[in-house]
């Protein structure tokens, strides 16, 4: 009888804890990492994550630790589940326990600030592993409603397609459909640009400006996630897929996503500072707009909703003002 896969989840938020889950009723022994230990014992004293997921029961084969030598202790895959612009400092301070042949994943949709760098090059660069044992998972995957273990598919990319499809059978259960890719650029760009499409659509909702405006900015939004991708050397069909179109729409149509509800509080009025002091959680858009719209510049790539998102939540502009500014933008082809 064969040993059991273990994975160690690193951040134990509301996504870290449900893929945590997703892993476990797979059949992995999984082991999540908590910052504190407070939180370690009342995941395995109550079956549940009472700050991030309160009131959903755990599986048996998931507990927890505050130690991340004994969360990476011989983990066949380190799953990484922390605000992307903290995973240089952490990840550097995890590298040397780290399992020899452990396969590391991202479950970050961001991008570096100061570097421009996606989150699997971070761990490239910080573990000093090939990208064959970096893999992504991403894709319309709202942490809540897989945690009620509602049907989702997924998304998990490797530049080994092998990886990708050992990645895929340790994390397949009867609600959650993961699919492989070996376009790691595209799926990345995906889940990092959709948070800043998602405040955009958030702010507009916000502003009460309509479905129209709505479904003009989630297919222009794609536009330009398509763009940068190119530039970047994505295969375009990516985003057409669960990581781009897929994730998308989730971000952009449900009260649960953390970017669609930050904008949507900026829309109605509420300062940044205002829309911090009750976002409980990380909206990864708020500072990953600047790093997208920085390596857009590096790329020479065009991306004004993304220009738009980032004068809005850093530089002050009133959202109507900005909102006048995109609409009459010079006229051109749909195509370009």
């Amino acid at each position: 009888m064969s040993k059991p896969v273990k994975a160690a989840v690193f951040g134990t938020g509301s996504w870290g804890t449900a893929f945590g889950m997703v892993l476990a009723d797979a059949g992995c022994e999984v082991t999540l990492w908590a910052r504190r230990p407070a939180l370690a014992d009342a995941v395995n004293s109550t079956r549940t994550n009472p700050d991030y997921l309160p009131g959903v029961e755990l599986p048996e084969n998931l507990r927890a630790t505050s130690d991340a030598a004994e969360a990476a202790r011989d983990a066949d895959f380190t799953v990484l589940a922390i605000p992307s612009q903290t995973l240089r400092a952490n990840l550097a301070e995890w590298r040397p326990l780290l399992a020899p042949d452990t396969v590391l994943v991202s479950l970050m949709k961001g991008v570096e600030l100061g570097s421009a760098m996606r989150m699997s090059e971070v761990v490239e660069d910080v573990a000093k592993v090939g990208a064959d044992r970096i893999a992504v998972v991403t894709g319309p995957n709202l942490a809540r409603e897989i945690a009620a273990r509602m049907p989702a598919a997924a998304v998990v990319a490797c530049t080994d397609e092998a990886v990708a499809q050992r990645l895929q059978a340790v994390c397949h259960t009867p609600y959650f459909r993961p699919y492989t890719n070996t376009d790691v650029v595209g799926c990345e760009l995906g889940g990092a640009v959709k948070n800043v499409i998602g405040l955009a659509v958030g702010i507009a909702d916000g502003m009460g400006l309509g479905d129209n405006a709505k479904g003009s900015l989630i297919t222009r939004g794609l536009a330009e996630t398509t763009r940068l991708g190119a530039a970047l050397g994505a295969d375009p069909l990516t985003f057409s897929g669960l990581a781009g179109l897929g994730d998308l729409v989730a971000t952009c149509s449900s009260p649960l996503s953390r970017n669609h509800t930050f904008g949507t509080n900026l829309g109605k009025g509420m300062t940044l500072q205002e829309t911090i002091a009750v976002t409980k959680q990380t909206a990864e858009g708020v500072k990953s707009c600047e790093s997208v719209l920085d390596l857009a510049r590096r790329y020479g790539v065009d991306m004004p909703i993304t220009e738009t998102v980032v004068a809005i939540v850093h530089e002050g502009k009133s959202p109507v003002t900005a909102v006048k500014e995109l609409m009459s933008r010079s006229a051109k082809p749909e195509r370009r």
